[in-house]
């Protein structure tokens, strides 16, 4: 007996829009989040959201095995977000001396730091290039050859950008 992914996988695969449906339950939320951390805004994130099933379900047919589709599906995500930013934003690597920002209130101790961690506001303030390419490298694990490829600019600055990104994180 087919599980439900293959199921509605199939149905997907032959037009029917209750399969379609059912896919787009089941993965929705999850490349919602996959959009919003490339953009940082929830409703061009809603947008790619909504193009990436469109093209997902045009080219349905090119994805071949039901298991892969979450994969296939998160690379036809991804690769939105990747072509937005690079048509829409204007990114600019910066070179920013992390030392100076202050993101926490300094009179709060380490402990007390480490309890109110908010990773999304973490992300949410870094700067869109760095937070593009640490995407792109820590969770779609390119290498600095293919991001610099992807958006057009320098092996170095991939790598500095990427540095830099964690810099900020730890700081």
């Amino acid at each position: 007996m087919k599980n439900l992914l293959e199921k509605n996988f199939d149905l997907a695969r032959k037009n029917d829009s209750m399969g379609q449906k059912a896919l787009y339950e089941m993965f929705s939320d999850k490349m919602l989040a996959i959009a919003n951390s490339y953009t940082n805004n929830i409703y061009d994130a809603e947008d790619l959201l909504v193009t990436s099933f469109y093209t997902c379900f045009k080219k349905i047919n090119e994805c071949r095995d039901p298991k892969s589709f979450p994969f296939w599906l998160r690379k036809i995500v991804v690769n939105n977000c990747v072509d937005f930013i690079r048509k829409n934003k204007n990114l600019m690597y910066l070179d920013i001396d992390v030392n100076n920002i202050n993101i926490e209130d300094e009179e709060n101790s380490w402990e007390d730091d480490a309890y109110s961690i908010n990773l999304e506001d973490i992300f949410s303030k870094m700067p869109d290039g760095y937070r593009l390419i640490f995407n792109l490298s820590v969770f779609e694990e390119k290498k600095h050859q293919e991001i610099a490829a992807i958006l057009n600019i320098s092996e170095g600055t991939s790598k500095s950008q990427l540095s830099k990104a964690k810099k900020w994180i730890i700081d």
